[in-house]
C-alpha cells in the first residue's frame, strides 16, 4: 500500500469491520462515494478478503483453547497434515512453522476431555507426534492489521 488514504481505510475497517461508509468517510476525510469506490477496489484486488463476526468462545461452549505442535512420525511421509486434519472443526488455525515441529494448530474445545480426544484424533489421522500448550488467559487477539507505509 503506497496510498495513505487506502492505509487509513484499511486501518479503520481492520479496527471495526462494521463501520459504516459515513463513519469511514469521516475517519479518512473523503466523501462516502469515494470511500465506497476505494473499498470496492481494495476488495477486488484481494487486499480486503472479507468481513466476519468475532464470536466469544465461552458463550458458544468452547472456552478451552490450546496450541498443538505437530511433527510427522516418519519424515518421509507425505506432507499433507493440513489436508488430513481440515475436517476437524475444533482446529481454528493451522500454521506451517520453522523449528522442530512442522505445523502449529490453534484449537478451541469445550473441556480438557475434549482436548484429549482431539489430540488423539490428530495423532491418529495425520500420523504425527504432538506437543500441546494450554492457553490460560488471552490478553488480546484479533488485533487490527495496520498497513505499513512502503519505503524505498
Amino acid at each position: 500500500m503506497d496510498d495513505s488514504v487506502d492505509r487509513a481505510i484499511l486501518a479503520a475497517v481492520s479496527r471495526d469491520g462494521r463501520a459504516t461508509l459515513a463513519q469511514l468517510s469521516d475517519a479518512v476525510g473523503l466523501s462516502v462515494s469515494a470511500v465506497q469506490s476505494r473499498l470496492k477496489r481494495l476488495e477486488t484486488r484481494g487486499v480486503i478478503t472479507g468481513y466476519r463476526a468475532v464470536v466469544d468462545p465461552e458463550q458458544v461452549g468452547t472456552p478451552l483453547s490450546a496450541f498443538i505442535e505437530i511433527t510427522p512420525l516418519d519424515p518421509a511421509q507425505p506432507d499433507n497434515a493440513p489436508e488430513l486434519l481440515e475436517h476437524l472443526q475444533a482446529i481454528e488455525a493451522c500454521h506451517s512453522i520453522a523449528g522442530d515441529a512442522s505445523y502449529m494448530l490453534f484449537v478451541r474445545v469445550p473441556s480438557p476431555r475434549a482436548l484429549e480426544e482431539l489430540v488423539r484424533d490428530i495423532r491418529l489421522e495425520a500420523n504425527v507426534s504432538t506437543r500441546t500448550t494450554v492457553v490460560l488467559q488471552t490478553y488480546y487477539e484479533h488485533r487490527p492489521i495496520i498497513p505499513v507505509e512502503n519505503t524505498p
